[in-house]
């Protein structure tokens, strides 16, 4: 089997697909063509492979054939070395893993002089090999033989016979993998402070004194232990159990020597082998498990920020309205941008109704006066510091409205990022004469309106909604990151004649030059009146076309299907569909009963399959349907400003801004974020939080618990409410359903403890370890 049919194979394995749709994926990528595209318009090529398989693909691809790189480069070194067997050559054709792969190299891997190379140089590999012959001989009496000029003593001898013995256990691929498969199932991490930094360390209080098992450790635990080592607060150690794993472990060495009986050279094999374990090969293998609990909660935590990411750019938008974006401030001011329906900024003020000015008055009139003149639909205000008395003076101007007057709708608006932006060089270009804190009112306003149009003016990273973020790898971030991005925009499709450069750059085939280049043609020749006119850009051609034209939407132009995302190849096919019921485009929309009348098969054909037909169907129905949800907004209580003014039991409602491997965060409008633990997200047993909420939901939360000095609310989301002490749920008692799954005849299974910080249960509704870890979320 080639090395393309392997890759092929292995991938159709991993997401559930058939060799031939992943050849057939692989084909249509190198040529050139963006996971969209092939999602949405090669469905008949791939059997319907969907983005989400068609992303793990293209992400596993590139590791196989990196993979299948190194595995030509060790073929040709072991050649040239003319030791390759044709069990080497196996061996090295069937690893699976990176790991698999060195580990049958490492013996032939040039390396520099070892104690093993200079053993053998001294003439002791046939003393190794006579002890290895020779089980009942006493080694140090086969050793005398060996003590010449090089080897002054028994001693040393039998040292340089161990040397190189250990050398060729570490080396043992098949050895190695047994091992590491043991840790990984049975290792643990032990985690102690370093003495004297118990107070600067206090936020990494869990890890002081901690023992858990390495497979279970879950990413954000393993992200938090690894910031705590690299700011010197912990030190800590991966390995076996020191009273059974280690001996089983020195055990699974010893195999490889072969030592049977009492005699005297097989006690030396036995301890040569607890020597090999303790001096070279458990710190090897550490390393290894280190860099894959490295990779893993990596992958983790991406996976986390990913999804968070994806629900942030496909909330509700609150539509094309005028709105008036405020970025709260207190000594420097309230910074409002007016906005109208398309984004466009028609003015920008600054307002001071707090101290040291303190010009209430002046700012609740300039409120009122925007409102009147701009026919304000909307009001965003910037969720960082002041916005709750910025909301409360908005509330209040907004009451000394008119009667006849149509009140704007307050929301409360992430500002995640808004600063990055602020000053960043896409802003400068877009607004070279504001301010830049007057560009955060801008955003504010405009994220509101759209907020996948704003947003992706902004680095992914820099958005924050995801779990130590800055510790894992950034390239890797970076790729998962842009691929949410892209798939978010093309979901959506993108408006052609009032888009920005920056959300044209996400459309699938199109680069950032072309993004703008295809602004500037616009703003030279007017609006595009058809998608076929996009030919005429410069640098755009029937490649990028074919790629980007199907996302891009043009309303009331020459071409009715330029508003759907029909793709231009099929338009005539969408006309036979047209024709067959009947009546035209417009006159379908307002009745859609005699779509779903058609036969789809009936128009199969050999360029368009069941899929594409069945695809244009649905979109004849509601052509350039928008897949994100209706816009609804959190009501904050008006009494309620500062977590000092929470109380334990309040209900309140709240928007969630953040989901965690742990659970998810929710802002409540007091300036802090609580937490809703994963225990605490249902009266049923939650293993993904994603199961439940995503961010931007506006959810109903219940106080469980306020930490004024150290800022912290704990929240809660179940229906069932905590019982007296000694009720099944009491915190730290689940109740039926709560954890774990039941078991035949409704019996549920004991509660699962979570090690706390010194080896106690974290409960739920408490600032157990579990709330604690929600430290550094951002």
């Amino acid at each position: 089997m080639d090395q393309t049919a392997r890759i092929a194979q292995t991938i159709a394995q991993e997401i559930a697909a058939s060799p031939a749709q992943v050849a057939a994926a692989v084909t249509l990528l190198d040529d050139g063509a963006t996971v969209p595209f092939v999602a949405r318009y090669r469905k008949e090529v791939t059997g319907g492979l969907d983005d989400t398989q068609l992303r793990n693909l293209s992400e596993r691809l590139v590791y196989l054939r990196a993979m299948d790189d190194r595995r030509d480069a060790i073929v040709k070194s072991i050649r040239e070395q003319d030791k390759m067997t044709d069990a080497l050559a196996r061996a090295i054709a069937n690893a699976t893993t990176k790991s698999e792969l060195e580990d049958i190299y490492l013996p032939y891997k040039p390396k520099r002089r070892t104690k093993a190379t200079i053993a053998r140089e001294n003439g002791l590999g046939p003393l190794r090999d006579a002890i290895l012959s020779d089980h009942d001989a006493d080694p140090a009496q086969i050793a005398a033989r060996f003590v010449n000029e090089a080897v002054p003593s028994v001693e040393e001898a039998l040292s340089g016979a161990r040397d190189i013995i250990v050398e060729e256990l570490a080396e043992t691929a098949e050895l190695r993998k047994d091992l590491r498969d043991y840790l990984r199932k049975e290792a643990l991490v032990t985690t102690k402070v370093i003495k004297g930094k118990e107070e600067d360390g206090a936020k990494f209080s869990d890890y002081f004194d901690r023992t858990e098992k390495w497979a279970d450790m879950p990413a954000h635990r393993a992200l938090a232990l690894m910031r705590a080592v690299n700011e010197g607060v912990i030190r800590f150690d991966i390995g076996p159990d020191k009273e059974t794993g280690q001996p089983r472990c020195e055990a699974m060495v010893a195999k490889e020597l072969k030592p049977a009986g009492t005699g005297p050279g097989n006690q030396w094999l036995r301890d040569v082998a607890s020597y090999a374990w303790k001096s070279k090969i458990s710190m090897t293998l550490t390393t290894d498990l280190l860099a894959d609990l490295r990779v893993r909660a990596h992958e983790e935590a991406i996976a986390v920020f990913a999804r968070n990411l994806k629900d942030l750019l496909l909330a509700a938008p609150a539509g094309a309205k005028p709105t008036l974006g405020l970025d709260p401030g207190i000594r420097t001011g309230v910074k409002a941008a007016v906005i109208d329906a398309t984004g466009k900024v028609l003015e920008t003020d600054t307002l001071y109704p707090f101290q040291p000015r303190k010009d209430l008055r002046g700012a609740q009139a300039k409120i009122v006066e925007l409102v009147g003149r701009h026919g304000i639909a909307f009001i965003a205000i910037g969720n960082g510091t002041a916005s709750r008395e910025t909301d409360k003076m908005v509330a209040d101007a907004l009451a000394g409205l008119p009667k006849d007057t149509a009140k704007p709708v307050k929301v409360i608006v992430s500002e995640a990022g808004a600063s990055v932006y602020s000053a960043s060089e896409i802003a400068a270009k877009e607004f070279p004469e504001l301010d830049v804190s007057l560009r955060g009112a801008v955003s504010i306003a405009r994220r509101l309106q759209d907020p996948l149009s704003e947003l992706v003016k902004i680095e992914p990273n820099a958005i924050g909604v995801g779990q130590y973020q800055h510790d894992v790898d950034q390239k890797r971030l970076a790729r998962a990151l842009d691929a949410v991005v892209e798939d978010a925009v093309n979901a959506v499709g993108v408006d052609l004649n009032t888009a920005s450069a920056p959300l044209l750059a996400h459309v699938s085939g199109l680069t950032t030059g072309l993004a703008e280049a295809i602004v500037a043609y616009r703003d030279e020749n007017g609006p595009f009146r058809t998608r076929e006119a996009l030919l005429k850009v410069p640098r755009l051609g029937p490649k990028v076309f074919e790629q980007c034209a199907g996302f891009l939407r043009i309303r009331d132009g020459k071409e009715p299907l330029d508003a759907s995302s029909v793709h231009p190849e099929a338009y005539d096919l969408a006309r036979k569909i047209v024709i067959a019921c009947g009546r035209d485009l417009r006159a379908i929309q307002s009745n859609p009963e005699t779509l779903r009348r058609v036969e789809a098969e009936r128009f199969v054909d050999d360029r368009f399959g069941l899929p594409t037909v069945r695809d244009i169907l649905g979109e004849l129905e509601k052509p350039g349907r928008d897949p994100r949800p209706s816009f609804k907004t959190a009501s904050f209580a008006e009494d309620v400003n500062e977590v000092s003014d929470l109380k334990p039991g309040m209900r309140l409602e709240g928007t969630v801004t953040n989901v965690a491997a742990f659970g998810a965060f929710v802002d409540i409008g007091v300036h802090q974020d609580g937490l809703v633990h994963v225990s605490q997200l249902a009266d049923r047993f939650v293993k993904d939080p994603h199961e439940v909420v995503k961010a931007g939901d506006v959810v109903q939360v219940r106080v469980t618990e306020v930490d004024v000095a150290r800022n912290r609310i704990g929240l809660s989301m179940r229906k069932q409410a905590e019982q007296p002490k000694g009720r099944r749920d009491q915190p730290g008692n689940q109740p039926a359903g709560a954890r774990g799954k039941p078991r035949a005849g409704g019996k549920q299974k004991p509660p699962k403890k979570d090690a706390g910080p010194r080896g106690g249960e974290a409960t739920t509704g408490s600032f157990g370890a579990a709330l604690r870890e929600a430290m550094e979320k951002k």
